[in-house]
């Protein structure tokens, strides 16, 4: 009888035990809501459309476009870029050169430059038209006279014409009671060589050259810095086997 009791009381503490432990481990589970839940995993954020800055704050550097100064055409240093200087006419050399064109009636285009191994025969001289013009008839202080120089070929031949500074000499002269008294030449002091431009056929070939107003001496002696005074002018262009008329200008006064 003893022995039954001690059974039935071993068997209520089993079943308690087990109840307790079951409990225990449901109210462990219970301790965060809906369970134990996997960690979030952070993701980027929406990558943005614009540009992005490279740039430190407080100033940028910028790279400019570039720019090309020495051209391919005539009138550069020595003859070799467009519009350049053919001599620095500033120290009493030769003057500035201006970028030919070459024209057959209202079109122009740019003239071209020949190197001097160039096929295309000389032209002739006393086939060709030579002209010399200043641009203005009156300068105003301190504005540079600009001199015009035309080739027109009247043949049907291509040709080539040296317009360099000792070919086609440019003279300008003050006109002093009847006399003319030389001022500048570009043969005086020469920066560049020749200046080969060609001459289709049928056309015509403009060069321009700035003078500064300087005086020029012979064989680059040290010019007078003394500058042209107002009156008036005469140009002179002298080319082999050729007849020029001149052309005439005025320096104002202020």
């Amino acid at each position: 009888m003893v022995a039954l009791l001690l059974l039935a009381l071993l068997a209520l503490l089993l079943a308690w035990a087990v109840s307790s432990g079951d409990s225990g481990a449901g109210a462990s589970g219970d301790g965060k809501p809906g369970g134990a839940q996997p960690a979030p995993s952070i993701t980027p954020g929406p990558s943005s459309s614009g540009t992005a800055i490279s740039e430190q704050p407080g100033g940028r550097d910028e790279s400019g476009g570039s720019d090309s100064d020495n051209g391919d055409g005539i009138g550069g240093s020595a003859g070799a870029g467009a519009g350049g200087d053919a001599g620095a006419g500033g120290d009493g050399k030769n003057g500035d050169s201006g970028t030919g064109g070459a024209a057959n009636g209202g079109g122009a285009g740019p003239a071209e430059r020949v190197p001097a191994g160039s096929s295309l025969p000389d032209c002739d001289s006393g086939a060709v038209g030579l002209t010399v013009r200043s641009v203005k008839t009156a300068y105003a202080p301190g504005e540079r006279p600009r001199f015009e120089l035309a080739v027109h070929n009247p043949s049907a031949v291509t040709c080539k014409a040296d317009l360099g500074p000792t070919r086609a000499v440019l003279t300008v002269s003050a006109i002093n009671d009847g006399e003319n008294d030389k001022v500048w030449s570009s043969k005086d002091c020469p920066a560049g060589g020749s200046l080969l431009l060609k001459v289709p056929a049928g056309r015509t070939v403009n060069h321009t050259v700035d003078w500064d107003r300087r005086r020029s001496a012979p064989r680059c002696a040290t010019p007078s810095p003394i500058t042209a005074s107002p009156g008036s002018y005469l140009l002179e262009l002298a080319f082999p086997g050729a007849s020029v008329a001149p052309a005439s200008f005025r320096l104002e006064t202020d």
